[in-house]
């Protein structure tokens, strides 16, 4: 990696660890995605004065991270844009960029850390993972050529998913060979779904060789998703990339302190939930 991409990769990683809170859901073009959502300038807001590590967004939101004044969180900016979300299951599935012909384009005027793209992998849908993996390679060229850091996000989905035609799965023997391709393909940054069992998670990040941050999912019950974060750093995680797990709770703020303490300081799950009652 050269140096400019490492300055960028910088701003994400205090001492190797980061919280990307993603609040980019409105690509996937699924109602129950734009619960807590509705207003994301308020959003916005209330997130950069929480001070996560990095808030991940689309192209058209950017704008309300970019313009507040500094200090503030790091700019993540999703460039791609598919159906493997929504509740109906469509006849074809596909996953395109935003700007094929420049695919950062966007991130270099928006002045973003990094950039972020999936890497779907659905049962009996090649063609999408056929489109993730040029996807991929269109990106890392012009990584390379822009020093951007590449985040890839492989996700093993089911085609009966919870909620959604496909959810993702925590299969370790499924992920573990996702996450290498991931890496294979040129990935800087990982992020992988966290494992079933969460003891298992430790493979993924030694497939990953590189930072390996966890995919929060839809929103779980704080209590536990606090416990499970604590355990998923001790597997070497270098932090989460939470969306509906931070914003669809009661006070995202609140909940962005407690994330903040498990990931940079070390604190238990138990420890996080009482930041999150007494912030």
């Amino acid at each position: 990696m050269s140096v400019s991409a490492k300055v960028r990769l910088n701003r994400l990683f205090k001492q190797g660890k980061c919280l990307d809170v993603a609040i980019d859901h409105g690509i996937a073009n699924e109602p129950d995605f734009l619960v807590g959502l509705e207003d994301i300038s308020s959003v916005m807001r209330s997130l950069i004065a929480a001070q996560p590590d990095a808030i991940q967004v689309n192209y058209g939101q950017a704008d309300l991270l970019q313009q507040a004044a500094t200090p503030k969180p790091a700019l993540v900016l999703r460039t791609d844009v598919g159906n493997a979300y929504n509740a109906a299951r469509h006849r074809e599935m596909w996953a395109v960029l935003h700007n094929p012909e420049e695919p950062i384009l966007a991130a270099l005027q928006l002045d973003a850390a990094a950039v972020v793209v999936n890497l779907y992998q659905i049962p009996d849908e090649p063609g999408i993972f056929r489109q993730c993996v040029e996807n991929i390679g269109r990106l890392r060229h012009a990584c390379d050529k822009y020093a951007m850091p590449l985040m890839i996000e492989p996700l093993v989905m089911a085609a009966k998913g919870q909620g959604p035609a496909y959810g993702s799965l925590g299969d370790a023997a499924q992920i573990v060979p996702l996450v290498r391709l991931a890496r294979e393909l040129g990935a800087d940054i990982i992020k992988a779904d966290p494992t079933e069992n969460v003891e298992d998670f430790h493979r993924v990040v030694e497939a990953a060789r590189c930072p390996t941050l966890v995919r929060g999912g839809g929103k779980g019950e704080l209590g536990a998703v606090l416990e499970k974060s604590a355990a998923l750093m001790a597997q070497g995680a270098a932090g989460m990339v939470y969306g509906r797990n931070v914003y669809q709770h009661d006070n995202p703020t609140r909940v962005v302190k407690a994330l903040m303490a498990i990931i940079h300081q070390g604190v238990s799950g138990a420890e996080a939930l009482e930041i999150y009652r007494q912030a």
